[in-house]
């Protein structure tokens, strides 16, 4: 048993002295900042009427959101949808690494309550939404940089 043992760990111990190192292969790019991204397809005739909902509110939680560190920039695209299944708004939000989503709700669930107010009023907020916007996708990517 002993013997085994020894053979064992004699045989791992060559092996890994002869086994050449692994090296990462370079990258031709450098990991950025994440981006949170929506996808929106507002309703016909309802784009201005969504707007002046979102964009105050959305406004108001970026800056607190910026004050607490939590996010590093917001944005806010509009353009000519392709087909009636594709979005015309999109958001989207730069955040530093992905240790900034550790505990991210629960900061904005603080950030919400304080702008928005209680959960039934985020709840009447977002049910009014449904009726002018339908969210077509999120996404959470990574910006690659070129070297």
């Amino acid at each position: 048993m002993r013997w085994t043992m020894a053979m064992t760990s004699l045989a791992l111990g060559i092996a890994l002295t002869l086994a050449q190192p692994c090296r990462a292969q370079d990258k031709p790019y450098t990991e950025g900042t994440i981006w949170s991204i929506s996808l929106i397809k507002v309703k016909p005739g309802m784009f201005d009427v969504y707007m002046r909902d979102i964009l105050p509110m959305r406004k108001k939680l970026d800056e607190e959101a910026r004050k607490q560190g939590l996010v590093l920039s917001s944005h806010v695209f509009s353009g000519l949808s392709s087909g009636k299944d594709d979005w015309d708004v999109m958001f989207m939000d730069e955040y530093k690494n992905w240790a900034a989503f550790d505990g991210l709700n629960a900061k904005y669930d603080a950030i919400m309550k304080r702008i928005v107010g209680d959960e039934s009023k985020q709840v009447d907020v977002m049910t009014k939404r449904v009726e002018v916007r339908e969210i077509i996708g999120e996404k959470v990517m990574q910006e690659l940089i070129p070297k």
